[in-house]
């Protein structure tokens, strides 16, 4: 190891981001422990309340780092049928002799858009299973009355996400008596902070936009690749099946599935310096504003043709949470579009992006040696197809360029009923 590539994480072992805590506690209503990543503080829950082999549900359509975030819990993974519309968990198809051997259930609330939180906490109560919210795209959505994450007997949140901060996230808990036994889990699985990795994460944000003014996208992507931000050709990682039977043998094990939780984040681990942390706490200042902003977007969004998939006869059916009142600050809007490789290409060719696709579904990426099938598949291929994730902080921007393109709606998935806000 260079020199002074571990002084900055041991220098700092045992102390707490407090007020980022003490934030976070005030918006959700319950005790947060501060973690360097989402993905990092899913396997300190998911350790800490499922046996050794025990089995999740969970959404099909989710980025594959959480996948195998559950595989390195050494857990199995079980796809749930989802709603086309939202890709929350149908919990009305789930069968019964799936609920009845369940160890957790994970939700998802993709781009911010909830899953049925109230009822996903009554069937976990009365199978005596916990309930783990993942709230990385959702940390300013309700459901019930409630925030997202003050359902579940965990939650874990991204700061990289409407926070902005590109890292850090927190671990939530129900019961205020186990944050100690958290904290000390956490503390064991952290590794040492590095002072290359301070200076690269301070430096990003300028590189960053340098690279922008001066219109480099590949010189942009090639920094991010450098960085270890960025790792995927394709939206799906390559599996690598015969590698992955080998750690999910030796789990549970984080250092086992390393390879495959690390991309996009390679710091997922490591224990936060001073200056992360202070970059983090300026995001979160910020935050109410930023979700503002969002909300704003999302009501755009939702109110153009693309937001509701063409039904019989020229009718639309309504997406979930598009009735008034309702909006919440996705963190991406999901527009369905006909042909959405030809949607990205549109927008690609005025410099917009497309992020946060998840396709194929995780059941047809990863096939049965590792996670069992959902039992309806449908609608969770026909959202991954279709859905176009829009951030809504460019939402006027994003709907010049799908009308001038001619990019038309998608069909609604045959035998989808109107759902009326």
């Amino acid at each position: 190891m260079a020199k002074g590539e571990a002084g900055l994480g041991s220098a700092r072992r045992g102390s707490r981001p407090k007020r980022l805590e003490e934030t976070m506690r005030g918006r959700l209503g319950r005790e947060c422990v501060y973690v360097p990543s989402c993905r990092f503080g899913l396997f300190v829950a998911l350790r800490h309340w499922c046996p050794p082999g025990g089995r999740v549900l969970m959404s099909p359509v989710n980025d594959d780092v959480i996948f195998f975030v559950v595989l390195a819990a050494g857990l199995r993974p079980v796809q749930a049928p989802l709603n086309p519309l939202d890709a929350s968990i149908d919990v009305d198809a789930v069968p019964d002799e799936v609920w009845g051997s369940l160890s957790a259930v994970l939700t998802t609330n993709l781009y911010g858009n909830p899953d049925d939180a109230p009822r996903l906490r009554e069937k976990c109560d009365a199978l005596g299973i916990p309930l783990f919210e993942d709230g990385a795209h959702a940390i300013g959505s309700e459901v019930g009355g409630r925030p997202v994450g003050a359902w579940g007997d965990a939650s874990v949140f991204s700061l990289s996400k409407h926070v902005g901060a590109k890292a850090g996230g927190f671990l939530a808990c129900a019961d205020p008596g186990l944050r100690e036994a958290l904290e000390k889990t956490c503390e064991d699985l952290l590794l040492p902070g590095r002072l290359t990795a301070e200076l690269a994460f301070t430096a990003r944000p300028y590189a960053e936009a340098a690279v922008r003014g001066l219109r480099l996208r590949r010189a942009a992507w090639a920094t991010m690749r450098l960085l270890g931000l960025t790792e995927r050709e394709e939206i799906r990682m390559p599996l690598r099946a015969e590698e992955l039977a080998r750690a999910v043998d030796a789990a549970p094990d984080l250092t086992a599935h390393d390879s495959w939780i690390r991309v996009d984040m390679h710091d997922y681990r490591l224990r936060s310096g001073p200056l992360r942390l202070g970059r983090i706490g300026r995001g979160l200042d910020r935050l109410d504003e930023v979700l503002a902003a969002c909300r704003a977007g999302t009501e755009l969004l939702l109110s153009t043709p693309w937001a509701r998939p063409a039904g019989p006869g020229g009718a639309s059916e309504l997406p979930a949470g598009a009735g008034p009142g309702s909006v919440q600050p996705l963190f991406r809007v999901p527009l369905f579009v006909a042909d959405r490789d030809a949607a990205i290409a549109a927008l690609a060719r005025r410099g917009i992006v497309v992020g946060y696709l998840y396709d194929p579904p995780l059941d047809d990426y990863a096939g049965a040696a590792f996670t069992d099938p959902s039992p309806d598949p449908a609608g969770a291929r026909w959202f991954a197809r279709h859905a176009l994730p829009v951030d809504p902080l460019r939402a006027r921007r994003v709907v010049e360029v799908l009308q001038e393109s001619g990019v038309r709606p998608a069909e609604a998935p045959g035998g989808l009923e109107p759902t009326r806000g």
